[in-house]
């Protein structure tokens, strides 16, 4: 008896499925109208580029597609021949997305934390509120701002101006050799570039973790202090433990961007200068100079140039993809906290 009443609940809640869905619609109609802008976004932005990944497996390029022939895997195959000179491009700036990534992971995940909870213990509402506005403004400032001004710092003396401050400071610890910029040396682009990020991102950064803190209950606090604990005690027992769901949730988005390092800061810190490439080189740039976009020197004209960059793009985002299904898989399994 009670298994026919069920199944007549649920029959019914099926067959006033859609209603109910509509129901909620026109409810709610002022969100999802909100949402409309989100949407066009996401379809003009996100998914019409899509389409442009069929060059990669064309002869040629261009928007009409059914006028080009498939060439199959052909710009693949030679993106990863051992033979080819786009081989060792591709994994040399492989390895520096990687390597550059992971340094900003190791440096740039705990500051914005660590500031988080720097801003909570300070009790002065408008002393805090001044911090938190000091920490956040670099990251309103332009890309084209910071980027001009770390240049001056490492500019080399030329007939119109001195050396950059940067540039002297190495120059008189016997780091650089007199007369050279310092970011065409190899060996300072990838401090400058993690520093200038952490200063960058790590007050703006810290909004997420910090409401995060603030949304831990005082009780708990006032239970830890009655129970003797140190400040450093509470934070560890009390203010982790209660951050932990979203410090998962950011971190596995951290790892979904570890092979998303964007071309904009790269290529105006290191323009045309060659000679930094060794460590400055990454997938977006390789690309942006494949894709015959760049306009100068460093632009890489040659025939299938344009659908080898698309090829190694893709590959680049297949790998990222992967590594934002592990961990949200590892941290499902270990934690009980994913993304989905």
């Amino acid at each position: 008896m009670d298994k026919t009443i069920n199944q007549d609940i649920v029959d019914q809640v099926e067959r006033n499925r859609w209603k109910n869905i509509l129901h909620t619609i026109v409810k709610d109609w002022r969100l999802y109208v909100l949402l409309i802008p989100m949407l066009l976004f996401l379809v003009l932005y996100k998914y019409r580029p899509i389409a442009g990944i069929l060059e990669g497996f064309r002869w040629g390029t261009g928007t009409d597609l059914r006028a080009t022939q498939w060439a199959g895997f052909k710009w693949g195959a030679l993106l990863f021949s051992s033979t080819s000179q786009y081989s060792s491009w591709f994994w040399r700036a492989f390895r520096n997305t990687f390597v550059n990534s992971m340094y900003g992971l190791f440096f740039g995940f705990p500051i914005p934390i660590f500031l988080a909870l720097l801003f909570s213990e300070v009790k002065n509402e408008k002393y805090r509120s001044f911090l938190q506005v000091c920490c956040y403004l670099p990251h309103f400032v332009s890309v084209v701002a910071i980027t001009t001004l770390i240049r001056l710092w490492c500019e080399k003396t030329t007939a119109i101006r001195a050396a950059g401050i940067l540039n002297q400071v190495l120059s008189s610890m016997g780091w650089l050799e007199s007369g050279t910029n310092v970011l065409s040396s190899p060996r300072f682009f990838r401090p400058i570039y993690q520093i200038s990020g952490v200063w960058e991102g790590a007050g703006y950064g810290s909004i997420v973790y910090f409401a995060a803190v603030m949304a831990i209950s005082p009780t708990n606090y006032e239970a830890a202090r009655i129970d003797g604990a140190s400040k450093w005690q509470q934070i560890r027992y009390v203010t982790l433990p209660g951050m932990a769901p979203t410090l998962t949730i950011m971190l596995i988005m951290r790892v979904g961007q570890i092979l998303n390092v964007g071309y904009e800061k790269i290529i105006l810190l290191v323009g045309t200068e060659s000679n930094s490439y060794e460590t400055s080189e990454v997938i977006s740039t390789l690309v942006y100079r494949l894709s015959g976009r760049a306009g100068d020197s460093s632009t890489i004209a040659a025939e299938g140039a344009q659908q080898i960059g698309i090829v190694a793009d893709l590959f680049n985002s297949l790998i990222a993809m992967c590594l934002v299904l592990g961990a949200n898989a590892i941290s499902r399994r270990v934690s009980s906290t994913s993304l989905f």
